[in-house]
C-alpha cells in the first residue's frame, strides 16, 4: 500500500503547471468527497495513479480550485465523480456542468462497502473517500449525473413544501393530543384529533371552561364546521364533557398554548391542501401523470414522477421496482436461510405514498382484498409482508400504465386462482 496515497495538499499550495505536466494529454478523473465546508478531491489517471489529493474550503476557495482545474487540465479531459450528498455538493456540481465538464454520480453505499477493498484497511476518511469515489468511477460503477429540468425542479420544490407542512401539522397534532389528554381528555374520544371541528373549536376557545362560557357560540361553530358529518348527539356530548371534564383546569397561558397549536394545525393543513391542488394541476397537464393518477391518485402520481422519475425511463418493470427500493434482498449462508426483505434503497416518500395506495386498494378492491387475505393466511398472519407484496405488484402495474397499458386488477392478481371468475 502506498502510504502517500491519501496525503492532502491545500488548494493554494498546488503547483498547477507541474500537475498539468504530470497529467499530460490523458483523461483525468477528479473524485470529490463532499462535506459542509471542507471538501477533498483526488485527481486520478486511467491507470489508477494518484496525481494529487487536494483539500479546500467551500465556497471561499472553490473559485481558485475551478480556475486551476479548468485552466491547466481542461474541461474536455476532466471527469468529475461525486456522491449525491444532499445539497452540499450542488453548487460545485453546477459550476462543473456550466463549464461542460462531465459529472458522474457514485452511490454512497458502494463507497461505504468498498472501504477495505482497495487498500485492505477498513477505515474511511475524507481523503480515502475521495480516492474511492474516483476509483469506483474508473471501474465503471458510476453513472452520468442527469440534471433535472425546470419542470421537475418546480415539482420537487412543491413536494418539499408539502412535506414541510405535513411535518409541522404532525408535530402540532402530537403536542395538542398530549395537552388535551391533560386538560380535556374526553374530547379526544368524541372528535378526531385532525378534524376541522376539533381544530376550529380549540383554536377559538382553547379550554373546556371557555367552551362552557360561550356554549351558544361553540355550538354554532361546531355545526358550521362539522356540517352533516357531526351528529347532533355528538355535538351535545362535546358540550356536556366540557362541563364535566376530569381534566386539569387550564391557566390562561396554557389555554393560549392549546389555541396556538390548534391554529398551527389548521394553517398547515390549509397550506398542504393548496400544495396538493397545485400538484393536481401539474398532473392534469401531463399525460403520463394522468395515467398513474388513475391508479394511485394525483398527489401520489406527482411524488412518484419526481422521486424515481418517469417509469418509461426504466427498461422494464423490474428496474422500476428496484428504483423504488421494493426489490427483494436475502442474507443466507450455509444452513442459515434468511428472510426476504425489500432493499429500501429508493426514495422513502415514494414508498410511503405507494403504501397508502395499497391500503386503499385492499379496502376497496374486491380482487386485491381477496389476494391480500389469501397471502396473509399463507404467510401465517403476517399482514405487513402481504401489504409489501401488494405494493410490489402496484409498482409493476405503474410501469405498464406509463407504457400505455390499462390497469386490470383481475390480471395482476389472477382472479382465477382466487375463485373470483374466469
Amino acid at each position: 500500500m502506498n502510504k502517500r496515497r491519501y496525503r492532502t495538499t491545500e488548494v493554494n499550495e498546488v503547483n498547477w503547471v507541474q500537475l498539468s505536466e504530470q497529467a499530460g494529454e490523458e483523461r483525468v478523473v477528479f473524485g470529490v468527497d463532499v462535506a459542509k465546508a471542507n471538501f477533498v478531491g483526488t485527481l486520478l489517471t486511467p491507470d489508477r495513479r494518484v496525481l494529487k489529493t487536494i483539500q479546500w474550503h467551500h465556497p471561499s476557495q472553490t473559485p481558485e480550485l475551478l480556475h486551476g482545474l479548468l485552466a491547466h487540465l481542461g474541461a474536455c479531459a476532466l471527469e468529475v465523480a461525486m456522491e449525491p450528498s444532499g445539497t452540499y455538493g450542488d453548487a460545485l456540481r453546477w459550476q462543473f456542468a456550466r463549464h461542460e465538464v462531465a459529472v458522474y454520480r457514485v452511490s454512497p453505499k458502494r463507497v461505504h462497502d468498498s472501504a477495505e477493498v482497495f487498500d485492505g484497511v477498513p477505515s474511511l476518511h475524507d481523503a480515502k473517500a475521495a480516492y474511492q469515489i474516483g476509483r469506483l468511477h474508473l471501474d465503471g460503477v458510476s453513472r452520468p449525473w442527469d440534471e433535472r429540468d425546470e419542470q421537475r425542479r418546480a415539482l420537487g420544490a412543491e413536494i418539499g413544501l408539502l412535506k414541510l407542512y405535513q411535518e409541522r401539522f404532525a408535530r402540532s397534532r402530537n403536542r395538542l393530543e398530549a395537552l388535551l389528554s391533560r386538560h380535556w381528555p374526553e374530547l379526544l374520544g368524541l372528535l378526531e384529533l385532525g378534524s376541522v371541528t376539533l381544530m376550529r373549536l380549540v383554536a377559538e376557545y382553547g379550554s373546556a371552561a371557555q367552551v362552557v362560557a360561550h356554549a351558544k357560540q361553540a355550538r354554532e361553530l361546531m355545526r358550521r364546521h362539522g356540517r352533516a358529518g357531526l351528529r347532533p348527539e355528538k355535538l351535545e356530548a362535546v358540550l356536556e364533557t366540557a362541563q364535566q371534564t376530569l381534566g386539569v383546569p387550564c391557566l390562561e397561558a396554557e389555554r393560549v398554548v392549546l389555541q396556538t397549536l390548534a391554529q398551527d394545525m389548521w394553517d398547515n393543513d390549509r397550506a398542504a391542501r393548496r400544495i396538493e391542488q397545485a400538484l393536481a394541476a401539474r398532473v392534469e397537464a401531463d399525460e403520463t401523470a394522468r395515467r398513474l393518477a388513475a391508479l394511485v391518485g394525483k398527489t401520489s402520481a406527482a411524488i412518484l414522477l419526481h422521486t424515481p422519475g418517469r417509469p418509461q425511463d426504466y427498461p422494464n418493470a423490474g428496474s422500476y421496482l428496484k428504483s423504488l427500493g421494493l426489490n427483494l434482498k436475502e442474507r443466507s449462508s450455509g444452513q442459515f436461510k434468511g428472510q426476504l426483505k425489500i432493499s429500501r434503497r429508493g426514495p422513502g416518500i415514494a414508498r410511503q405514498y405507494l403504501y397508502f395506495t395499497a391500503l386503499r386498494m385492499i379496502y376497496r378492491d374486491a380482487v386485491v382484498q381477496a389476494w391480500y387475505q389469501r397471502k396473509v393466511r399463507r404467510d401465517g398472519g403476517l399482514k405487513g409482508k402481504a401489504i409489501m407484496a401488494v405494493m410490489r405488484k402496484l409498482a409493476k402495474a405503474l410501469w405498464h400504465l406509463a407504457q400505455g397499458g390499462d390497469f386490470d386488477g383481475a390480471k395482476l392478481f389472477n382472479s382465477k386462482v382466487l375463485g373470483l371468475g374466469a
